[in-house]
């Protein structure tokens, strides 16, 4: 039985063979999954309806599976009509499950074309594609490495 909140097999078999540099996206439902990813990216997909999954929800699930280095967000040209409006509301949602993990990374935003070239990495492993309809609402995270724990010390 697993104890971490990520119950979805096919993720938990890809994160499982992904190593420290591997990157996830988690797309929002207007995310071109098909065409956008990495030469061995897998692609599972959890757009059950508009809204559902969402990209935060997804998130939070894995930032309880695996160690996180980055937290990258799809940034917004600034001749996009959408920079005039300021930072997406969903950012701070974001920021919110990052720290409610307990993560101590920022979430730093990649501009836009940028973002799709750091996808299409070799180093991209998954692609979890959601039906979030929230604007600007693509997560790109990079895996950590596992630390060694200590062990404990016996009471004497």
């Amino acid at each position: 039985m697993l104890k971490h909140q990520l119950i979805h097999p096919k993720i938990n078999e890809v994160l499982g063979r992904a190593g420290h540099h591997s990157k996830i996206l988690i797309a929002d439902g207007n995310y071109p999954a098909s065409t956008k990813r990495g030469p061995n990216a897998e692609l599972v997909c959890l757009n059950l309806a508009p809204g559902c999954v969402t990209v935060a929800q997804t998130l939070r699930a894995l930032l309880s599976a695996v160690p996180v280095d980055h937290v990258n967000t799809m940034g917004i040209p600034a001749d996009d009509p959408y920079a005039q409006q300021g930072e997406p509301p969903v950012w701070a949602d974001y920021r919110a499950v990052i720290a409610e993990a307990g993560a101590s990374v920022a979430l730093e935003p990649i501009l836009k074309w940028d973002f799709y070239k750091a996808v299409e990495s070799p180093d991209h492993v998954l692609t979890i594609q959601t039906g979030d309809q929230a604007l600007w609402g693509n997560v790109l995270l990079t895996m950590g490495c596992r630390q060694a724990s200590t062990p404990k010390q016996s009471a004497k």
